[in-house]
């Protein structure tokens, strides 16, 4: 049986993780590559994209790894470019760049608001004006961008900057599916809940004791009694990138162990 993915190519920025363990873009870069797909895979950190190359390549699969500043445009178009020389086409925009940081509007200067507008929205921003194109004339595409319940919830932390910058990655991913939904283009968000990945303790750390405490006050205030992990979200977005989902676009899909169910 062929695999889901087989032979697209997959454009993944901030495909790697940012301490040990898995993080939500290095576990899809691998399970892309696991389901057929060609990987490119994007990090501010080159050895961060390098060691998720290396668990691609230990397990037979393809994948160029690559540094880029996702918020510089320079950066965004050699890194298009390059994945085009590479294999010539692009046929899934995986953005996952991100970072909480902390603070309420008064807390927060306006240089930690206007950074974590453009470390959360900038880079999906230039990555869709450089991907779009080439999607366009291959006539298909699939764009999975990540949000975060906290685009839509108030989840008990401060941190105005990211979850603004997560409410305009929704609404600029239904403005991109619709504008694009007759050129064979679809774009989906996916909205993350309480996930266990080296970035939210590292985003979250200081606001807790330490990370035993990080993670049982986080697995106690899912429904399910324990947080999610990065593979939750790889296989959402396999699943949105893949011929599966054909007829969904403009999908705001919470991955959140029923989080967003809940009244308070």
């Amino acid at each position: 049986m062929a695999r889901r993915l087989q032979d697209k190519v997959a454009l993944v920025l901030g495909a790697g993780s940012i301490g040990p363990g898995w993080g939500n873009g290095k576990a899809t870069a691998v399970a892309y590559a696991r389901e057929g797909a060609r990987v490119v895979a994007v990090d501010l950190d080159l050895a961060a994209a390098q060691e998720t190359a290396g668990l691609i390549h230990a397990e037979g699969g393809l994948c160029e790894p690559l540094q880029a500043d996702v918020t510089r445009d320079a950066d965004v178009a050699r890194l298009v470019a390059h994945s085009l020389a590479w294999q010539g086409r692009i046929d899934i925009l995986h953005n996952n760049v991100g970072m909480a940081y902390l603070g309420g509007p008064v807390e927060m200067s306006e240089q930690t608001w206007n950074q974590s507008l453009q470390v959360n929205l900038g880079g999906l921003f230039l990555s869709t004006k450089h991907v779009l194109p080439v999607m366009e004339a291959q006539g298909a595409g699939a764009i999975v961008n990540v949000s975060s319940i906290a685009s839509i919830r108030w989840l008990g932390t401060a941190y105005i900057g990211y979850a603004s910058a997560k409410a305009a990655v929704n609404q600029f991913t239904q403005a991109i599916a619709l504008q694009y939904a007759r050129r064979g283009i679809r774009a989906n968000a996916i909205l993350p809940g309480m996930m266990n990945t080296p970035t939210a303790r590292a985003s979250l750390g200081s606001t807790f004791a330490d990370e035993a405490d990080l993670v049982a006050r986080r697995n106690a205030a899912c429904p399910t009694g324990a947080m999610g992990d990065a593979w939750d979200i790889a296989w959402a977005s396999v699943f949105l990138a893949s011929d599966e989902a054909k007829y969904i676009t403009g999908v705001l899909l919470p991955v959140d162990g029923g989080m967003t169910c809940k009244a308070v």
